[in-house]
This record gives structure tokens, sequence and C-alpha cells, in this order.
């Protein structure tokens, strides 16, 4: 798909997002939503019409993406791995094995694979403190991690 036509579906499906939602009470975060999940994150050409139709400066929504840390300005992997960084994950070694992950896999925070299989992600708290450290792959949560578990999770993204 050339960069005009992407554009235009973006355009397109965005319009149609905004259209769901104009009757709603602060539409912005579930316009902002549905657009991530059409898209698997929400393109600069979303955010300019969003501001448009909702008659909010690109400021304005621009911080509302940058407040909200899972919302997404580029694509992702296919799968996504997030790795708890909170205080009581770190306690228990969690820095230690971030660290072997990212240069295990050649990555830095928010980077994906050349294959574009994985993306890796630090989060702040999974709520599984008494289980640290953790990590989450896409929906899937993960305890008491070392580092043979988190070969296996990252194994279960074909890494």
């Amino acid at each position: 798909m050339d960069l005009n036509t992407e554009r235009e579906a973006v355009s397109a499906g965005t319009a149609a997002i905004i259209e769901d939602h104009l009757q709603r009470e602060a539409p912005l975060l579930p316009i902002l939503h549905d657009i991530q999940v059409e898209f698997g994150y929400v393109p600069e050409t979303a955010l300019r019409l969003v501001a448009e139709k909702l008659n909010l400066s690109r400021a304005e929504v621009h911080g509302v993406m940058s407040f909200y840390h899972d919302f997404r300005r580029e694509p992702v992997g296919h799968h996504v791995l997030k790795i708890c960084r909170a205080e009581a994950c770190q306690s228990m070694g969690g820095e230690a094995l971030a660290d072997g992950l990212r240069a295990a896999l050649g990555l830095d925070w928010h980077e994906t694979t050349a294959d574009g299989r994985l993306t890796l992600e630090p989060v702040y708290c999974l709520g599984l403190c008494s289980c640290a450290p953790a990590a989450m792959l896409d929906d899937a949560l993960y305890g008491r991690l070392d580092e043979a578990t988190l070969k296996d999770v990252v194994a279960e993204a074909g890494q």
C-alpha cells in the first residue's frame, strides 16, 4: 500500500470511528482507543483529524496521547512483551532480567525485532508485586520470572 492510499484508509477509518462517538460526552479517549484497536497504533494523520473534528488543538490531543502510555504512535510487532519496571520487580532482580533480555534481543525499550514479531515495552506495575519479577506477553501475565522462564515466554512469541 503506498503512502497516499494508507493515509486515505486511515482518514476514512478514523472519520467513521469519530462519527460513532460524536454524541458521547468526552469522546476523546474512546475515539483514540478505537483508532488504536483498528490500526494497531494511532497514526499522526488520525490525530489531526480527531483534533479538527472535536474542535481541540493538536497539542491537547497530543497531551492525552503522551499521558496515557498504552497509546502507541507507531506500529508494534505481532506480539508485545511488557516487562515490569516497578520497585517490587526491580528489587527481585527484574532490572537484570530486563537488561539481559534487551541485550539478547538487541532491542531497547519500545523497539521491535527486525522480523516484526516482538516489541519490547516497559510497564510500571502489572499488579503482580507478590510474584515479582513479572511480565506480560500480549494479554498473558507471568510472575516469578527467572532467565529460563523469561526465555520460554519470549519463545512463545517466536523469538
